[in-house]
């Protein structure tokens, strides 16, 4: 459900993949690789695809790039099954941040953030406040801390491991959704394609 087109034009043309395109002229032997090259990179070197949707995952932007079936626009024979494949699609999106490798999330940067301003306070509180006498309960605070927020951590790890699982199969089921979709002639997939991101207009 990503179209490839929309993927080089953007790494080509968008600041936000500038990283990603460093890594295309690298390979493609040139500063100022073509779309088509960009196309076939991609193609032939999966990690570039990967950190294309890995950036957009982090800037809370889709790489569904279909969007919902036109349901006013169906015979009764078709609805049905469109209406539940706008259902998972919106369910993709919802979860789509789950696909993010858990060490490289968001939840994690603000779980270790915390801990930060919490190990800042303690010394704050016994250097700068002279509370030394207190230093032993402070510490127990901190220690506290740290054990609830490897709780949390190992219980959003499990969360996001459940949800990868959830997308892959749903994406799965999806796809094969449209395509029988578009076989018995109820749509084109072609018009569903999103080919630019609002976003970056």
């Amino acid at each position: 459900m990503i179209h490839l087109p929309r993927v080089a034009y953007e790494i080509k043309n968008i600041g936000l993949y500038d990283l990603v395109l460093q890594d295309v002229q690298k390979i493609a032997g040139t500063n100022n690789p073509t779309q088509d090259q960009i196309l076939e990179i991609i193609k032939t070197n999966p990690q570039i695809l990967e950190d294309y949707e890995q950036i957009n995952i982090e800037y809370n932007l889709s790489n569904i790039h279909i969007r919902d079936i036109d349901l006013s626009s169906l015979d009764e024979s078709c609805r049905e099954e469109a209406k539940e494949i706008n259902k998972n699609l919106a369910h993709l999106r919802e979860i789509e941040k789950y696909t993010l490798d858990f060490e490289q999330s968001s939840t994690l940067v603000i779980i270790f953030s915390i801990e930060f301003f919490v190990l800042f306070s303690v010394q704050y509180f016994i250097v700068l406040l002279n509370l030394k006498e207190w230093q032993l309960l402070i510490y127990s605070i901190f220690a506290t801390s740290i054990a609830i927020a490897y709780w949390y951590a190992k219980k959003e790890q499990k969360k996001y491991a459940i949800n990868s699982k959830i997308f892959k199969e749903k994406y799965v089921k999806t796809v094969a959704m449209i395509d029988r979709l578009e076989k018995r002639g109820c749509i084109k997939k072609s018009d569903l394609i999103i080919a630019t991101c609002e976003e970056h207009v």
